[in-house]
């Protein structure tokens, strides 16, 4: 099994992330800044300490990490088995594609505030409605980037397969849908952080638990080293599920790069 190599590139992260840190901590230790506009990386940690032990509002940080990756994942994977075979189809069929694509047009570029109150007046204020928001928000990008991979895939590669003998069902499985893979996970990487970042607003609305929650639960009272820590956390668990996404992206595209 062959090591990785420690590249150049890896060294400008470490130093990037590094320097970061040292900014902050010379922002706080200066004293120029309030800990309620800055906390300092101490109260921060201690906010952590704190809420590992004791818990937030009633739920320990491990629930409230828990319920977030719950809504998450589950409107994520109603995304993957509803978006991309839609978004494949709609590439490949402009008929199916005429009628989606306005739709996708119209709503995708809302603020997701701004239809998530008719959400919550169909659905009321339970888990459904958040899990739609989600929904709604994670669709967009993952159907268009797979339209735009089937798209994009050149004529010859469909002729070729035609020349062959190949019926349509054979095309769309062994030409289209391996060549449009690279696309469909651009999508899907980007659909993850499209919806971590709609999750504050699926959990604005009575809601107990939650990361989203959590942060803007703090924020009202002013608790900004709480604030700073849901944030880091919401930081470093979104980087680790992206990181889990290229996994199995590099695992099913394999020849992704290659000449």
């Amino acid at each position: 099994m062959k090591k990785k190599k420690w590249t150049v590139e890896n060294s400008l992260t470490v130093v990037t992330v590094v320097a970061i840190f040292a900014l902050w901590f010379s922002l706080t230790a200066t004293g120029s800044f309030s800990e309620t506009i800055i906390p300092s990386p101490k109260s921060v940690w201690d906010a952590f300490i704190d809420v590992i032990r004791y818990g937030y509002k009633g739920n320990t940080l491990l629930q409230h990490l828990g319920k977030s990756m719950q809504r998450l994942l589950i409107a994520y994977l109603l995304v993957v088995v509803t978006a991309v075979p839609l978004g494949l189809l709609s590439g490949y069929n402009s008929k199916v594609r005429a009628i989606l694509e306005p739709i996708i047009e119209f709503y995708r570029p809302l603020p997701p505030l701004a239809y998530y109150t008719i959400l919550v007046l169909w659905m009321g204020i339970d888990e459904g409605s958040k899990l739609a928001l989600l929904y709604l928000a994670g669709f967009a990008p993952v159907y268009i980037n797979c339209v735009s991979g089937v798209i994009r895939i050149k004529e010859d590669y469909i002729n070729g397969a035609k020349t062959l003998g190949a019926n349509k069902r054979q095309i769309f499985f062994y030409v289209i849908f391996p060549a449009a893979l690279t696309d469909v996970f651009t999508g899907l990487r980007t659909a993850l952080g499209v919806e971590y970042t709609t999750l504050v607003a699926a959990e604005m609305v009575a809601a107990t638990a939650g990361m989203g929650w959590l942060v803007l639960d703090a924020s009202n009272y002013l608790r900004s080293d709480v604030v700073f820590m849901g944030v880091i956390i919401m930081g470093i668990t979104g980087v680790l599920l992206d990181k889990l996404i290229r996994f199995v992206e590099k695992k099913v595209v394999h020849w992704s790069g290659r000449a």
